[in-house]
């Protein structure tokens, strides 16, 4: 994957894709807006909620073997996957072991962060993505490009055709002469799930939230595939990331309430699914929990970055955010685009690659991401500390140990003028010569060479006459 700004580069000369997007993030933004404003509580919610997560990520150590111990107790199996590579195997041994080659998937974050469908192909398992959004990206051989609307880069007649051309290789074909009307499109959907539904031994799923106290896993969707897919298969495999922990049931109240109004601007999700365990004669027979961690760990070793954690993937920074909305999600490179994914990926994966190291300046800093998050994630400061840690290099959590990585290519130019500045700024006698040459260069609106294609596209502020200090000494100095 190209570094950032050459992967944006085509995203953003694509007019269909920019239409799609502008007319799915603003729409979804206002009515996040009005649905916020029904709560006159949220900015409270939204304070209990950081602190429900802040207080989980000091405890996660504790908190996990209490999940674990609940889970167990309810008849449930536990297993512990440090990364991608050993959450794909357990899950490939856990289907290979029930003698079956299909299994139907809830729309699932950390299944997608491990490539698990490609893992499970290799395998001779064919996965089936049943969330309509995530079925479109499947059946048109595509990734997704937002967290909560995968498809968001595709408009109603795309749609059609890739269900008319791929339906019929996947299972039960598009009907014949399908239109583009969203009921249509919806019946053809339903219609080519059923099948997979009934048939279907084995589930795999994600989880929005894990409950220590009970061992719960609770799922939160809109179509009610989740709800098929977590109760008629005869096996059901969970895939979660351990953030998703909170200590007591009494904590979903929070955040049953945040997540719905900050995701889809709905009240509350049509579908809440909750499940303890199994049940005999209720539910799948077997289940298996796999917590991942893949990078989790090393991310809550770093007392700025580890807040990224504290996400509960409800999508409303992508919604705001100006860069996400020219550049669509398929340029960040990851299955977390937009803000979240610009701090979560690089902490996730290390900033080796040349994407992972251009993702933190991916942003324009505005603070809109931190304004709508519904669990006070501050993306701007984090965007600042891992470009200094990218720009400068230094010490970071690596697979548990402590590692020194080196500056990434590229800012060599920045390096110096941060050094220059430094310089600077510790002599006040040059700081105020460059001060006053600064004010005599006023009128120079453009910088010449390199330069000028950033001046060429921003608007800066006028350069007052003279410097504060002469100022103060001609307008204060004399009174005293």
């Amino acid at each position: 994957m190209p570094a950032f700004p050459e992967a944006a580069r085509a995203a953003v000369h694509d007019a269909t894709l920019r239409a799609n997007l502008r007319h799915a993030t603003r729409t979804i933004r206002d009515k996040r807006a009005r649905a916020v404003a029904e709560l006159a509580d949220f900015p409270q919610l939204r304070a209990a909620g950081h602190a429900v997560k802040d207080h989980t990520l000091r405890h996660l150590d504790t908190y996990l073997l209490r999940l674990e111990a609940a889970v167990t107790a309810a008849g449930g199996t536990v297993h512990w996957a440090a990364d991608a590579a050993e959450a794909n195997r357990i899950v490939t041994e856990l289907v290979l072991a029930t003698g079956e080659r299909e299994a139907v998937k809830v729309k699932s974050m950390a299944t997608q962060e491990t490539g698990l469908n490609e893992a499970l192909a290799e395998a001779g398992i064919r996965a089936y993505e049943t969330d309509l959004a995530e079925l479109i990206v499947q059946l048109g051989h595509d990734r997704p490009s937002h967290i909560l609307v995968p498809a968001i880069h595709r408009n109603r007649s795309e749609i059609r055709d890739i269900f008319r051309a791929e339906m019929g290789g996947w299972g039960r074909p598009a009907p014949e002469g399908l239109g583009d009307d969203p009921r249509e499109l919806a019946e053809a959907a339903r219609l080519h799930l059923r099948e997979k539904f009934l048939r279907a031994k084995v589930g795999i799923s994600g989880a929005n939230f894990m409950v220590a106290e009970t061992g719960t896993l609770v799922v939160l969707e809109s179509e009610g595939n989740g709800r098929m897919c977590l109760t008629l298969p005869e096996t059901l495999i969970s895939v979660v990331g351990i953030e998703k922990v909170v200590p007591t049931f009494r904590d979903l109240e929070i955040f049953l309430q945040t997540l719905p109004r900050s995701a889809t601007a709905e009240r509350m999700n049509p579908y809440t699914t909750l499940w303890t365990g199994t049940t005999d004669g209720d539910g799948p027979r077997t289940f298996h929990l796999v917590l991942l961690d893949n990078g989790r760990t090393d991310t809550l070793a770093d007392d700025v970055g580890r807040q990224a954690l504290r996400c509960i993937r409800c999508s409303a920074c992508l919604n705001v955010c100006p860069v996400y909305e020219r550049a669509g999600g398929h340029a960040y490179g990851s299955v977390y685009p937009g803000p979240i994914g610009a701090i979560l990926s690089p902490q996730l994966r290390g900033t080796a690659s040349g994407i992972d190291a251009s993702l933190p300046f991916a942003s324009t800093l505005c603070g809109a991401c931190y304004e709508v998050c519904p669990v006070g994630i501050d993306i701007p400061e984090v965007l600042v500390h891992l470009r200094e840690r990218i720009v400068q290099g230094g010490p970071v959590t690596r697979a548990g140990a402590r590692v020194r990585i080196r500056p990434a290519r590229g800012h060599a130019a920045e390096r110096a003028a941060v050094r220059a500045a430094r310089l600077l700024l510790d002599r006040p006698t040059a700081l105020h010569t460059a001060e006053r040459l600064l004010a005599r260069a006023r009128r120079l609106r453009h910088l010449p060479g390199p330069g000028r294609a950033w001046t060429d596209t921003r608007a800066l502020p006028a350069v007052p006459a003279e410097p504060f200090r002469d100022w103060w000494r001609r307008e204060r100095e004399p009174q005293r």
